[in-house]
Formats: C-alpha cells, sequence, structure tokens
C-alpha cells in the first residue's frame, strides 16, 4: 500500500520509523518496570502512592543540594563583586582591600589608666636611690648571672623599637623589617642581647621621648644588664666587625657621639646624638633619667620646653621640645654634676650620617676593610630625617630608599660572605655564591672572625 502513496525510497524510510518507534516504547515500558521494582509498589500499590513515593524522593535530593547551591551562589556573588570593584565586606580575602584601622581601634582609646597631678612636675616612676646597692646585692644573690660575661666584656642589651600601628605608608614597614634584621646580625655575632618594643609605656611620653620610660623599665628590671645600648630604628650596622672599645668607658656611664666643643662651649643643639647611645646601669643613669624626662610631657610641657631650648642653644629650630636638644641643653648647663661621666665619642661612628656616608660605600669597599667603625668604614649609619614609616621626610623618599637598601646590603654582605654569598651589587636584593662548595666545609677561612670571635670562646677548666 505504502509503495502505492510513496515512492520506494520514502516507504523504506517510514517503515524504519516505525520499526524505530516500536523499539523506544519497549524500552519506556522496561524503564516502568525497573523503577516501580526499585521504589516499591507504594504503601497500597496505588499509582498515586507511587507518584508521592517518586515526589519525596526528589524532594530529599533537592533538600541535600540546597547547601551547596548556596554557597556556590555566594562565591559567585563575591567574584562578581570583586570584579565589579565593589566594597569588600569582612569576608573578604583581599589584604590589600581591607581597612585596616577596623581592627586597631582601642576600646579606651584615650583613655589614661594613670592618671598625673597636672600641678606637680613630671617623674618616670618613684625616686629610687639606693640602686647601686640593690643592684649589687642581687648580683651576688645570682651568680649564674654576671654583668660580664667576658674579661672587659659587659653583658649588653641593645633596645630598640617602632609603634604598636603599621606604618602610615605601605612600605615602611618592609623597612623597619631590615632594620630590625640587620641589628639582629651584628647582636648575634657580638654576643648583644636584643629588646624590640612595640608598646608605648606612657601616653604623655610619645616620640621622641617614647624611649624614656622604657630604658628606665628595663635598667631596674635587668640587673645583670651593664649596659643598655639605644638605637633608632632608622639606624643600621654597617661595620659588623666592629668591637665597642668598652675598657674605654670604664669609668664612664653614658657615652653618645659627639663633640665636648659643640656641646659644652657652642651649646650647639647637633653637637651630640641620641639615636645611639650606651647607659650604664647604675644609680647615676636613674639620676640622669629623672632630669632629663621633665621636658618630655607632651602639650604645654614640651611647648614651653621647646622655646626656652631654641632661645638657648645654638641654630636650633622653633618646635617642641625633643630629647636630644633637651641632653645638649643639660650637659651645657650643668656640666659640673653631669660632665665627669658623660663620654662624647668621635673616634668612630656610634652615630653616623647617612647623607655623608652612603655613597662612598664603594670606595670603602675599594680601599678599606670592616673593622675600623669610622669614617673609612662606619659602625651606624643613621637615617635621620628620612623617617621611613612616617608619610612625609625631610628628604626626598627615592633617595632615602634607595640609600637605605645600600646601607642594609652593605652590612648584610658582611654576613653573607660567612657562608659564601654577597649581593650582585648593594643596590641589588638579588645574591651571587663568592666560593665553590667543599667537602671540607671546616677548612673554609673565616676572612672577618664574625663565626667565631674569641670573646665567645668558653674557658673549660680540665679535670
Amino acid at each position: 500500500m505504502l509503495d502505492r502513496v510513496l515512492t520506494p525510497r520514502r516507504a523504506r524510510r517510514f517503515q524504519r520509523l516505525l520499526r524505530n518507534g516500536k523499539l523506544t516504547l519497549l524500552c519506556l515500558v522496561l524503564t516502568v518496570i525497573v523503577l516501580r521494582a526499585n521504589l516499591g509498589a507504594g504503601k497500597f500499590g496505588t499509582p498515586e502512592k507511587d507518584l508521592d513515593e517518586i515526589r519525596e524522593t526528589l524532594s530529599y535530593i533537592r533538600r541535600r543540594a540546597e547547601p551547596r547551591r548556596v554557597l556556590e551562589e555566594a562565591k559567585t556573588a563575591a567574584q562578581g563583586e570583586q570584579k565589579s570593584g565593589g566594597s569588600t565586606g569582612s569576608g573578604s580575602n583581599s589584604y590589600a582591600e581591607f581597612d585596616i584601622t577596623k581592627i586597631l581601634k582601642d576600646e579606651d582609646d584615650g583613655v589614661q589608666e594613670f592618671k598625673r597631678d597636672p600641678s606637680q612636675p613630671y617623674t618616670l616612676g618613684p625616686k629610687i636611690s639606693d640602686w647601686d646597692q640593690q643592684r649589687a646585692d642581687w648580683l651576688k644573690r645570682n651568680p649564674d648571672f654576671p654583668n660580664f660575661i667576658a674579661e672587659n666584656k659587659p653583658r649588653v642589651l641593645l633596645v630598640t623599637g617602632s609603634s604598636p600601628k603599621p606604618c602610615e605608608n605601605p612600605v615602611g614597614d618592609h623597612y623597619l623589617l631590615k632594620s630590625i634584621k640587620n641589628k639582629i646580625d651584628y647582636c648575634r655575632v657580638h654576643g648583644i642581647e636584643i629588646f624590640y618594643n612595640m608598646a608605648l609605656l606612657d601616653a604623655e611620653m610619645a616620640g621622641f621621648w617614647a624611649k624614656l620610660p622604657l630604658i628606665r623599665k628595663l635598667l631596674l628590671s635587668h640587673p645583670e644588664v651593664e649596659f643598655l645600648w639605644w638605637m633608632d630604628s632608622d639606624a643600621m650596622f654597617t661595620d659588623m666587625a666592629f668591637e665597642v672599645p668598652w675598657e674605654r668607658y670604664k669609668d664612664h656611664n653614658f657615652v653618645m657621639h659627639g663633640w665636648n666643643e659643640m656641646v659644652y662651649d657652642q651649646k650647639n643643639w647637633i653637637g651630640l646624638n641620641t639615636g645611639s647611645f650606651l647607659l650604664r646601669n647604675c644609680q647615676w643613669s636613674l639620676d640622669i633619667l629623672d632630669t632629663w624626662a621633665p621636658m618630655g610631657p607632651k602639650g604645654k610641657v614640651r611647648d614651653e620646653a621647646g622655646k626656652v631650648l631654641t632661645r638657648e642653644l645654638k641654630g636650633r629650630p622653633v618646635f617642641e621640645a625633643d630629647d636630644q636638644s633637651a641632653m645638649v641643653y643639660i650637659l651645657a648647663t650643668q656640666r659640673e654634676k653631669w660632665g665627669e661621666k658623660v663620654y662624647l665619642e668621635n673616634a668612630y661612628y656610634l652615630h653616623g650620617y647617612w647623607g655623608i656616608l652612603v655613597d662612598r660605600y664603594e670606595e670603602m669597599i675599594e680601599n678599606y676593610h670592616p673593622g675600623l667603625g669610622d669614617h673609612r668604614w662606619p659602625l651606624v649609619t643613621h637615617f635621620v630625617g628620612c623617617k621611613p614609616c612616617g608619610k612625609f621626610g625631610d628628604y626626598p623618599v627615592e633617595r632615602c630608599l634607595k640609600q637605605m637598601d645600600r646601607a642594609f646590603n652593605f652590612g648584610d654582605n658582611q654576613i653573607l660572605q660567612m657562608y659564601g654569598f654577597t649581593h650582585k651589587s648593594l643596590g641589588s636584593r638579588r645574591v651571587r655564591r663568592t666560593r665553590n662548595e667543599t667537602s671540607n666545609p671546616l677548612e673554609v677561612r673565616d676572612e672577618l672572625g664574625l663565626l667565631h670571635p674569641a670573646f665567645k670562646a668558653v674557658k673549660v677548666s680540665s679535670p
């Protein structure tokens, strides 16, 4: 019949379609039978109950998939928000976009735990008049903690620190890290203990003066320490081999970089520097701290003291009282009381101004060697005025950061040389190998004597 209506070719196609349809219908029937076998016949074996069970099964599958769907939608929404440049919430994974001030708010911000009577002069703490005796008794009771760790080698605590908050510019904290790494290296080589402070111990003594409450507290808490070495965070060691001539200061309690003529005769406000100094742990030091501190409380006291310092000291600009100017004023006006125990050091650079040193590093490398500590190879390079942790400095930022990198690498090369490496250049963070590996590493010569300095040796008595 089909052949009469259709062409032979179309008839064959139609017959093939019918066969395929029958096969599909048969597969559908078999599928229904299999599903009924797996799902059961329903509570009463009725089609309605079968349909209810199928719905319940699908609902269970949907409920299990719901949490994952919600998480996927939330993730997709967050990604879309970041791509669109929208603000990020507390769940953001981006450190760059997070507002750090959200976690830097103190509950008692601006509230002082101890309130001082404004009518009384400021003091660092209760008056102590017998510290030498107290300390001597303690040392006698604790022979395992001597104040000298070797002959003419006092126990020294190097103290430095920074603000409890992050720097005001993104790169500042990186340079603070470099600075403390540099100090740790020097202290490790020279057997010096180190204390890094990030707490403001007295809100009134912020800024220049924050070091004074800390220094007093450490002197009293560590009677085993003979000398405390204060060092600003923007100063770096650039002569890792130089050992401070401690014997030179056996009759002195306070060592600063400076010049007698500029301080005592000229009363020049830059006649000494308080960014790096040595202070003996004794009653005399507590007394001079007590004399030094009253100019430091912020506000009216500091402002009025600044006017006095500007009037009395040569070349000082008009600004609030700073600790350096205050010390020049104390020594210049009370030399008879304090001068005998103060040593103004200029034979080596306990403090070296970076502006006259950093550009000469290559000349130093070519003509001199570590261990000199002076203008030929400075012990300390101090970046006065750069203020890498602040928003603004006294010098161009690019110049300061470039020179700080050079100073760090200049000092770091003396550490790396012990292990056979050096920076590719003073301006490069990358290093290169300077000697080949050997199967006899203990035979390699330590040219600067920094790996095992003599004063670290322990004398063992024979049995």
